[in-house]
């Protein structure tokens, strides 16, 4: 059988998983780390999925790759092809003035369905509009803008400036796909079509904008450079989101939500029709297979257990066997965990805060839980949300790195209303990659089998949200 290979080009590393394309069984994995920060040179990009694919063992056999990335970063490339200056990733929060300065000038309600979301800074329209005000020189230049995995899916296919790459910058070949181009807010999921009076809105003038492929349309095959270590002739798909491609991997349907607790905490379910939220809190996406996605994001999630885990002197574990020793509840301690600033709710300056300090819950314990619980009522909050433009849950998907852990299950049955199943671990954005390049072989999606690891029923204490809710920004 063919082998697929998919690719996660994340904030902080780059995953390749090589399955066979019919019965989806793992083969071999690699990965490479990316550098830290909220602006980072693609060039990094690139060379850590060339090592992380030689780290996967390579590409000799394999058919066809496709690539899931972050979403919303702004890359930005000169007439000859260039990089101009580092990519502004999603959680970049230096364009939250210029968020508000679109809001202002069209609307929300009107964003929201010219667009399905009402931008925040993470968004890619935020970040041109930053870019024209703080760097209008930089923003002159601008010849094409594309998005993380836009980039490297261009670069595979021997695309680049010129004497870096086989086939040179042609700005037309750069493609994309549904769920990455409703994530720029100058892209309309209804629709299908660029907004080009957002853009313009955004950039101050027109550029070159990716095509945006179907979900099982080929983008073309790899073209072999000596350098690059890509072979020629792989069949490549037209990629992800990070969160479309999560969605695929797990073989999320009608009745899943998916929670992940990673860098970022994102709440999101597969629909059959477009959401617009003009609230802002739901992000109107679509998903890759050609239906939609909702999606609400926090800043914080696995790193307020970073956090307070150092605080404390302990490691994830131990924070988890804390936190487990006091009352849930806390003692009436509550974590608003926005030490990152916050984009659900929409707080780009906001920082963290505990309430409810007396000597009988200023513990370790209680703080352990405290951290847990906040971070978990954040993104309980992001379920509410999804509620009110339709979305019905009858589970909850959790993953990410915290969700395995036993604490963090055991509280989140008591702060989640509906059952619980936690998938067993893997690389699911990376999955959902290699799923979408074996259906774009097949020409049909295959249907690959999801190992759980646990299975919990909700066992839900009012009392951990509602005192969440009592310290809620008004």
């Amino acid at each position: 059988m063919p082998l697929v290979a998919g690719v996660d080009s994340s904030t902080q590393s780059c995953k390749v998983v090589v399955r066979d394309a019919e019965s989806g069984e793992l083969v071999r994995s690699g990965r490479a780390a990316h550098p830290a920060g909220t602006e980072v040179d693609p060039q990094h990009w690139w060379d850590a999925l060339r090592a992380a694919l030689d780290d996967a063992g390579g590409l000799a056999d394999v058919a066809a790759i496709s690539v899931a990335g972050q979403q919303h970063g702004m890359v930005v490339l000169d007439a000859d092809g260039r990089v101009i200056r580092p990519a502004l990733l999603w959680n970049d929060t230096r364009s939250a003035a210029a968020a508000s300065a679109l809001i202002d000038e069209f609307g929300a309600e009107a964003l929201a369905s010219r667009t399905g979301s009402v931008p925040v800074a993470s968004f890619t329209a935020t970040k041109l509009r930053w870019l024209r005000d703080a760097e209008p020189s930089a923003a002159e230049r601008v010849a094409a803008v594309a998005l993380p995995h836009d980039w490297l899916t261009w670069r595979l296919r021997g695309f680049g400036p010129t004497g870096e790459s086989p086939l040179g910058p042609v700005l037309e070949e750069l493609v994309t796909d549904r769920s990455d181009a409703s994530g720029t807010s100058y892209w309309n999921p209804a629709t299908g079509d660029y907004d080009r009076e957002l853009l313009l809105a955004a950039l101050g003038h027109d550029a070159v904008l990716p095509r945006v492929l179907g979900p099982l349309e080929s983008a073309g095959t790899t073209a072999a450079a000596p350098s690059d270590g890509v072979p020629a002739g792989i069949v490549v798909g037209p990629g992800a989101g990070d969160n479309a491609g999560a969605a695929r991997g797990l073989g999320a349907g009608p009745g899943d939500a998916i929670i992940s607790i990673g860098t970022s905490g994102t709440v999101f379910a597969v629909t059959p029709a477009p959401s617009a939220d003009g609230t802002g809190a739901v992000a109107g996406f679509a998903d890759a297979s050609g239906v939609y996605l909702p999606l609400i994001a926090t800043l914080n999630a696995a790193r307020i257990l970073d956090s307070i885990a150092a605080l404390l002197g302990v490691d994830h574990a131990e924070l988890g066997d804390l936190a487990l020793t006091a009352p849930a509840g806390a003692d009436g301690l509550v974590l608003q965990p926005y030490f990152e600033g916050e984009r659900t709710p929409n707080l780009p300056d906001a920082t963290a805060t505990l309430f409810g300090m007396t000597i009988a819950s200023t513990t370790r314990p209680g703080l352990a839980r405290a951290a847990i619980e906040g971070m978990l009522c954040g993104l309980a909050d992001g379920l509410d949300a999804l509620r009110a433009v339709g979305v019905r849950p009858a589970r909850a998907l959790l993953i990410g790195g915290a969700a395995l852990n036993p604490a963090v299950q055991r509280i989140a049955a008591e702060v989640f209303d509906v059952p619980i199943a936690v998938p067993t671990p893997g690389e699911y954005v990376a999955d959902g990659a290699a799923l979408q390049a074996a259906a774009v072989l097949a020409g049909a999606w295959p249907t690959w089998p999801l190992a759980l690891e646990t299975e919990l029923a909700p066992a839900t204490v009012p009392l951990i949200r509602s005192q969440y809710a009592a310290r809620r920004p008004a």
